[in-house]
């Protein structure tokens, strides 16, 4: 099934939009109502995008199951820290899947990422250890946060600081992508060499 491009305000408002309403509703209220609210949010972020695209990328599905799981404990338990450790446990569970593909030579970042890239298999191995090394520094990052700040300055952090460290990232790999890409090729060019071969 072909996946419908949507606008790239549409895929920014089902990124930050849950994000937003889960440091709002912390400030306005307290950090478990922002837990039910944020979950709430991510559900309706992924049913919007179903709708629209009709398609919900695997990376969505990871992080939304796993903020219901951990979301539940936290309100359930009553007890903040299950919400504050949710995100080691996704940043570390995408530099395990990266890790661990590469070490059977396979590169999963295309999938984990919903895109199409088209690099050579040496561009693909040094994307996917940046973003698995970037991931498992990230794990750490939260844990040292969490631990040693205060609530509201881990919401803070969440909010507006992991956002932009991402994008600065993800901005960053932009050399290397060019530098490693494979220019399709048409079928216009494999038929005249097809051509080419029956006739030598």
């Amino acid at each position: 099934m072909d996946k419908t491009q949507p606008h790239p305000l549409f895929k920014l408002a089902t990124e930050l939009g849950p994000l937003l309403v889960f440091f709002f509703v912390n400030a306005k209220f307290n950090l478990f109502a922002a837990t039910g609210a944020f979950m709430v949010a991510i559900v309706v972020a992924m049913v919007a995008s179903y709708v629209v695209t009709r398609h919900i990328p695997i990376m969505a599905i990871v992080t939304g199951v796993i903020v219901l799981v951990f979301g539940t404990l936290t309100l359930v338990l009553h007890d903040e820290t299950f919400i504050k450790v949710k995100p080691t446990i996704i940043y570390g569970l995408f530099a395990a899947i990266l890790g661990g593909g590469l070490l059977f030579g396979r590169s999963f970042i295309a999938v984990m990422f919903d895109q199409v890239f088209n690099l050579t298999p040496q561009g693909w191995r040094i994307l996917t250890l940046r973003w698995a090394l970037f991931f498992a520094g990230m794990a750490v990052l939260n844990e040292i946060v969490w631990r040693t700040q205060s609530t509201d300055f881990w919401v803070n952090f969440k909010v507006f600081g992991v956002t932009p460290i991402t994008m600065i990232f993800a901005i960053a790999q932009m050399p290397l992508t060019k530098r490693y890409h494979l220019a399709p090729v048409s079928l216009e060019t494999s038929e005249a060499e097809a051509g080419d071969v029956s006739k030598g």
